[in-house]
C-alpha cells in the first residue's frame, strides 16, 4: 500500500508540473491567444514575429529556469539538511549563494559601466558562478581537517557572513543606479534568460543531478549517525567533503544564473518527508526533484502580474509568502520542524 500511494504522489506531481510547465508557456503579461501560442509551439510559426519571440525567448526559458532551479535547490537543501543532521540547513546556509552575490556584486558595484554592455549577461553569470565555487573550494579545504559536520555549518556560516559584509561595504560606495541593480539581480528572477542560456542551465543541471544517485546509499546511513556510515564501509570524511562539492554546485549554478532564490531549498525536503512518510533518499532525492520543480513552477505563476507595466515579480518576493505559512503549519501541527522521522 505504501509503495502504491509513493507512485500515486509521483503520478501526481508529475502531472501537476506539465501543466504548471505548458501554463507558463500559455499565460503571461501580455494576452496571447492560445491557438498562436500552440501554433509556435508546434513550430508552424505566427503572423505576429513578436508572438514568437514572447514565446521562445521568455515564457519558455522562465519555464526552464524554474524547473531546473527548483529542482536542483531542493535536492541541495535534502542533502544538507541530512548531512549536516539540521532541519534548518538550507542552501544559503553554506555561503554559496552568498559568494556567488559578492562576485556579481565585484562586477556590478566594482566594475561599474564596464558591465553594462552586451556581454552583461555572460559576466554576471560569470562572476556569480566564479563566486560560488569559490566559497565551495573554503568548505571543501575545511572538509579535510574539520571533522565535525556542526563546525563545518558554522564555517559556512561564517563565509556568508564575511561575503555580506564584503557586499555591504560595496554598496556604500557604489552609485545609487549600480546598487539598484544589484539589489534586482539579488531578488532573483527566472525570467531575465533567453532560449540559448536557459538550455545551458538544464544541460547542467542534468549533469549535476544525475549523479546525486551514487549518494543515496551514503545518505541514508548518515541518518544513523557517522559512526554508522563509516561501519558500512564509507569514509565520513571523504563522503561529507563530496556531498559538499556536489551541494555547491547544485547551489551555485542556479544562483549564476537566476540570482540567489530562497526557501524553495529549504522547505520543500520536509513537504515530501511529510507527503511521502518517508526518510529514504531513495524515494526524497526524486521527489524533491519533481516538487522542488514544481513549486518553482508555481512561484513563477503567481508572480506574473497580467496586463501590467510590472510584467513578472521576483521570485524572492513570491517564495516567503508561500514557504513561511508551509513552515509554521509544520510546526503547529507536529509541534516542531519535521526531521528525519
Amino acid at each position: 500500500m505504501n509503495r502504491r500511494r509513493t507512485q500515486s504522489l509521483f503520478f501526481a506531481g508529475m502531472l501537476a508540473l506539465v501543466v504548471a510547465f505548458f501554463a507558463l508557456l500559455f499565460y503571461g503579461p501580455v494576452a496571447i491567444p492560445f491557438a498562436q501560442v500552440a501554433s509556435v509551439l508546434w513550430g508552424n510559426g505566427s503572423e505576429s514575429p513578436y508572438v514568437g519571440t514572447i514565446v521562445l525567448e521568455t515564457r519558455l526559458p522562465m519555464a526552464i529556469a524554474a524547473l531546473c532551479c527548483g529542482s536542483m535547490l531542493s535536492v541541495a537543501g535534502l542533502m544538507m539538511q541530512t548531512t549536516f543532521h539540521n532541519p534548518l540547513a538550507g542552501p544559503s546556509v553554506l555561503g554559496v549563494s552568498s559568494g556567488a552575490s559578492l562576485g556579481v556584486a565585484i562586477l556590478m558595484l566594482g566594475a561599474g559601466g564596464f558591465l553594462f554592455s552586451a556581454w552583461q549577461p555572460f559576466l554576471s553569470t560569470a562572476a556569480a558562478l566564479a563566486g560560488g565555487m569559490g566559497a565551495i573550494m573554503v568548505l571543501y579545504l575545511f572538509s579535510g581537517a574539520i571533522r565535525s559536520g556542526v563546525a563545518l555549518l558554522v564555517v559556512g556560516i561564517m563565509i556568508s557572513y564575511l561575503c555580506s559584509s564584503c557586499i555591504a561595504l560595496l554598496n556604500y560606495f557604489a552609485p545609487a543606479d549600480e546598487i539598484r541593480s544589484y539589489l534586482v539581480w539579488g531578488l532573483g528572477s527566472f525570467s531575465g534568460l533567453r532560449l540559448r542560456s536557459a538550455i545551458w542551465l538544464a544541460v547542467m543541471s542534468l549533469i549535476i543531478l544525475c549523479p546525486t544517485i551514487i549518494f543515496i546509499k551514503p545518505l541514508n546511513a548518515m541518518l544513523m549517525g557517522e559512526r554508522y556510515l563509516e561501519s558500512v564501509g564509507f569514509s565520513a570524511r571523504s563522503t561529507r567533503g563530496w556531498i559538499l562539492l556536489f551541494t555547491g554546485l547544485l547551489v551555485a549554478v542556479p544562483t549564476a544564473f537566476c540570482g540567489p532564490i530562497g526557501f524553495i531549498g529549504l522547505i520543500v525536503p520536509h513537504l515530501c518527508r511529510l507527503l511521502f512518510r518517508s526518510s529514504n533518499h531513495a524515494v526524497l532525492i526524486p521527489a524533491t526533484i519533481v516538487f522542488g520543480a514544481l513549486l518553482s513552477e508555481l512561484c513563477a505563476l503567481l508572480g506574473i502580474i497580467p496586463a501590467s507595466g510590472f510584467g513578472i515579480l521576483p521570485v524572492n518576493i513570491i517564495t516567503p509568502l508561500i514557504g513561511v505559512p508551509v513552515i509554521l503549519y509544520l510546526l503547529i501541527r507536529r509541534n516542531r520542524i519535521p526531521y528525519f522521522s
